[in-house]
């Protein structure tokens, strides 16, 4: 069961009161659940951290995200993790996903929140980490957005995911279709590495040297 937290109050003040001033609106409602991977997408700008966490207030949701563990040393540690960082040992084993299938096992609460392009330059794949962290730890993913167009964002479809990359994909796509990001240049291709092997195995162009050069890049 959720319980309002103390500076809750505060919060949504500020994001309502950076949202308003900006012009934009809110669209969605606050997932009914309390662990799964949300979507940040499209990432375009550095504007974009502002105008989520802001939407995070809103809608009081305590998102989390991951750093380099190097990044949560003294003096600044701390700080990174109040700000909802999570730090991440990229060598340990297990990598990335099983750290955090871990931290989603021993928290009853985590809203993990995953720019899904990795970065704000244009990019032809989406990095798959998100995916997989959600089907490891058995956790939906949430799409949310910002539409920088329309001056609207706010939270969509929350989705189980099933295993069929590519179709699991057909419907992220057909949710972020015609949203703009605020550099629509930079606006990345939806779809992950492993639909290209998917692809490779399905029309039976099994060529050893194809699938290894793919599956490397995953």
């Amino acid at each position: 069961m959720r319980t309002r937290r103390p500076k809750a109050a505060l919060k949504r003040w500020i994001g309502q009161t950076f949202l308003w001033a900006a012009g934009w609106k809110m669209s969605g409602e606050r997932p009914p659940v309390d662990r799964y991977v949300i979507i940040a997408a499209p990432h375009t700008s550095n504007w974009d951290m502002p105008f989520m966490l802001a939407m995070a207030f809103v809608y009081d949701i305590p998102v989390r995200w991951m750093g380099k563990h190097t990044l949560f040393s003294p003096p600044f540690g701390p700080f990174f993790e109040r700000l909802g960082g999570i730090p991440i040992v990229r060598d340990r084993p297990g990598g990335v996903v099983g750290q955090m299938v871990e931290h989603f096992k021993n928290n009853e609460s985590l809203v993990l929140m995953v720019p899904a392009e990795g970065t704000r330059s244009r990019v032809e794949y989406w990095k798959s980490g998100f995916y997989h962290i959600a089907r490891a730890a058995s956790v939906p993913v949430v799409l949310s957005y910002l539409d920088f167009g329309k001056r609207v964002g706010g939270i969509g479809p929350s989705m189980e995911l099933t295993g069929d990359v590519s179709a699991d994909m057909d419907k992220i796509r057909a949710f972020y279709a015609g949203i703009q990001g605020l550099r629509p240049e930079n606006v990345g291709v939806i779809r992950l590495r492993e639909e290209d092997v998917e692809a490779v195995l399905e029309h039976d162009a099994l060529d050893p040297t194809e699938i290894e050069r793919l599956a490397s890049n995953l």
